[in-house]
């Protein structure tokens, strides 16, 4: 669904992606890890058209995403940190997102709405609200159009562990659908038994794209955390 083909992107002197290649599918629940300053942020600004690559391109279902905003209509996003009008009531921003982005016969997925109970805070005025409902509130609004991708930026940050489980048990069966759905995290072991690929970056290189079996058997372990502690100290050691 998604291939990027040797992508490059420079702030100044910076190298903020150094020619990244990799392809993504349907189906596919991918962790894209990296210490800060990799270059996660970056590639998905590029793959959201919010930054256009230096050189190389990306491709969403075969067609070159560069002056064609319409492939935005398949993504649902997610912000790490999501930011709406302080005025606004909850049930104001969804019906004002609503009305930006419906198309007509688009069938809404309001599931979240409901696990949430977020219609009981729907009078709620944004600036009000807790940084976890914040989150709830973006959650919904990446799941409503009911997407062939999602891209959601640590999305479980400020979610108490239950709305976490409910948000993960979401995105599990989204994946069941067929639907591919990208992840940051810094906390892995949100992401144990969620994802099937990890896409690593460093310094704007891939350093690698692996499924999670592989990686388990390459190291040993099972638990994410101890899959990417083992590959780090490989890699020291090797340096």
């Amino acid at each position: 669904m998604i291939i990027a083909t040797n992508v490059q992107k420079k702030f100044g002197r910076l190298v903020a992606l150094d020619r990244i290649s990799l392809s993504c599918n349907k189906g596919q629940t991918i962790a894209l890890i990296g210490p800060n300053g990799s270059g996660k942020t970056t590639f998905i600004k590029c793959l959201l058209g919010m930054v256009l690559p230096d050189s190389g391109f990306i491709t969403i279902n075969q067609q070159n995403i560069h002056q064609n905003w319409q492939y935005r209509q398949q993504i649902g996003y997610m912000p790490q940190i999501s930011r709406f009008p302080d005025n606004m009531r909850i049930e104001q921003v969804l019906d004002m997102v609503r009305d930006i982005r419906y198309q007509p016969g688009q069938q809404l997925d309001e599931e979240l709405i409901e696990a949430f109970e977020l219609k009981r805070q729907f009078g709620k005025r944004m600036r009000t609200l807790s940084g976890g409902t914040r989150q709830k509130v973006s959650a919904c609004l990446a799941f409503l159009f009911n997407p062939a991708i999602l891209i959601l930026d640590e999305p479980t940050a400020g979610l108490d562990p239950v709305a976490s489980e409910v948000l993960k048990n979401k995105i599990a069966t989204e994946k069941a659908k067929g639907k591919l759905t990208l992840i940051t995290s810094h906390v892995l072991s949100d992401l144990d038994d969620l994802v099937s690929e990890i896409i690593y970056l460093q310094d704007g290189k891939l350093r690698f794209h692996e499924s999670v079996s592989r990686l388990q058997e390459k190291t040993g372990e099972a638990k994410l955390n101890k899959v990417m502690a083992r590959i780090m100290l490989q890699k020291t050691a090797q340096s």
